[in-house]
């Protein structure tokens, strides 16, 4: 049998053994990810040494970026709503866009924060904001959670100075300018189908933060009571919105002046240094410590964050898993099998980039690996494909975005944060939100394709 082929057979094999372990036995999701890896490994003819350095490499760079996240933004998250800060938030949202507009304003939110933070940590930055909003209002966290992540997985994609969009216009040489109008164009149709799909799921399930869990007790949108909502609510008048906020809105505001002096070439220290995502992101914690947390004592404090953390184990275990199942996909080789296959077909031209990137996604998990891989097999190609260079880099960009599933960190920490843990619910909540996505926004750039490219 082909090696190409024999890799190809042992990822999808490997896929079905990992859902029917999920869905039909004991095992826990994260050992279940870990034998995935270690099968589809030596399935694809990886030697036993290769595949444990693989995994373990993959594991320890998933959180190596994200990990430290993680832990401050669950400590955060703990402090915000013990202080009663979550309330305030949620009610001067509601002022601000007002009522039954939440889901747009978490949208809106996620798009411009995603701008020079990674979707990952972005949404652990918000979603205190995501389940103060679900709590106030009775909405499901899932319809609020969904528009949150397609915002920030919008611009995350498509729009410089994300980190990805920016790599592929460097392979590429496309005019940002361009690149940032028709990036932020094509963003549009990702966030509107995220909100249409988040609310629709929404009513199916309907689930609402309940104190330290989950509730799905409540109909959609209907408000109740709840016990000590009046104290809280008195203990939070003591806290100005702009205190509320300002653990959430100092380390964004910090990341985009870093990346805006950046990209204007302007360097300057102080700011490089509170602008990197784990600094400004400790700072907010400090605000939120010294600041949100004056009327508790020491004890109080230290026990609500040290909660916090208690709940950050089992995410980060299953963000480090599907970096390592990833990685034992990127390291196998498949990409290249995959993406040297694809060139020896007669597709249209500006569909190349995008199944590239889209099978490079589903096979390897990230999203960035996956459009710049896609924008290096297109980059000779483009004058023989009489290509637009940044049509050929938003098709590889947009490949990006369908069907993320288990190898995907922010497919855990979505479902995760908004606690859905069937794994059939998992899907419908985000690998089937990016893949009507993606779509939507590839049928929309090949109209823009047919009268400007």
């Amino acid at each position: 049998m082909d090696e190409g082929l024999r890799m190809a057979l042992g990822l999808a094999l490997g896929l079905v053994i990992l859902v029917l372990m999920i869905t039909k036995t004991k095992i826990h999701v994260f050992l279940a990810v870990i034998i995935c890896s270690i099968l589809i490994g030596l399935f694809g003819g990886m030697g036993q040494e290769d595949v444990i350095a693989s995994i373990t490499k993959g594991f320890g760079n998933s959180l190596s970026s994200i990990g430290i996240i993680i832990g401050f933004g669950v400590m955060l998250g703990k402090l915000l709503e013990m202080s009663g800060a979550t309330r305030v938030m949620a009610n001067t949202f509601i002022k601000i866009f007002g009522k039954n507009r939440e889901e747009e304003a978490l949208a809106i939110s996620g798009f411009v924060t995603s701008l020079s933070i990674f979707c990952t940590s972005g949404f652990i930055i918000l979603a205190p904001l995501m389940k103060a909003l679900s709590k106030k209002t009775k909405k499901s966290v899932v319809a609020l959670g969904i528009a949150l992540a397609g915002g920030l997985v919008a611009s995350h994609s498509l729009v410089p100075p994300a980190a990805g969009p920016i790599g592929v216009a460097g392979i590429l040489n496309v005019n940002i300018g361009q690149f940032m109008l028709y990036g932020t164009v094509l963003s549009v149709p990702i966030i509107l189908v995220s909100l249409i799909y988040g609310k629709y799921l929404g009513r199916k399930i309907c689930q609402i933060p309940d104190g330290e869990g989950w509730t799905r007790e409540y109909e959609p949108g209907q408000a109740q009571a709840e016990p000590e909502a009046a104290a809280a609510d008195s203990d939070a008048l003591s806290i100005s919105p702009l205190m509320a906020f300002s653990p959430i809105l100092f380390p964004i505001l910090f990341i985009l002046l870093k990346t805006g002096l950046k990209s204007a070439g302007v360097e300057n220290g102080v700011v490089s240094l509170l602008g990197q995502p784990i600094v400004a992101l400790a700072l907010g914690l400090l605000i939120a410590i010294y600041g949100l947390m004056r009327r508790f004592g020491k004890s109080d404090t230290l026990n609500a964050m040290e909660e916090g953390l208690k709940a950050s184990g089992k995410l980060m275990l299953l963000v480090g898993g599907g970096g390592a199942l990833g990685m034992i996909i990127q390291n196998s080789g498949l990409g290249e099998y995959i993406a040297s296959n694809i060139i020896k077909t007669s597709i249209p031209p500006l569909l190349l980039p995008f199944l590239i990137a889209a099978l490079l996604r589903v096979a390897q998990g990230s999203g960035s690996v996956a459009m710049m891989t896609a924008a290096s097999v297109v980059a000779p190609m483009i004058g023989t494909l009489n290509l637009n260079p940044v049509f050929a880099a938003l098709a590889a960009c947009i490949g990006a975005i369908p069907f993320s599933h288990f190898n995907d960190s922010y497919f855990w920490v979505i479902n995760e944060s908004i606690g859905i843990s069937d794994t059939r619910e998992q899907m419908r909540v985000w690998s089937v939100t990016t893949t009507l996505s993606g779509f939507a926004a590839l049928a929309v750039l090949l109209v823009m394709n047919h009268f400007l490219g």
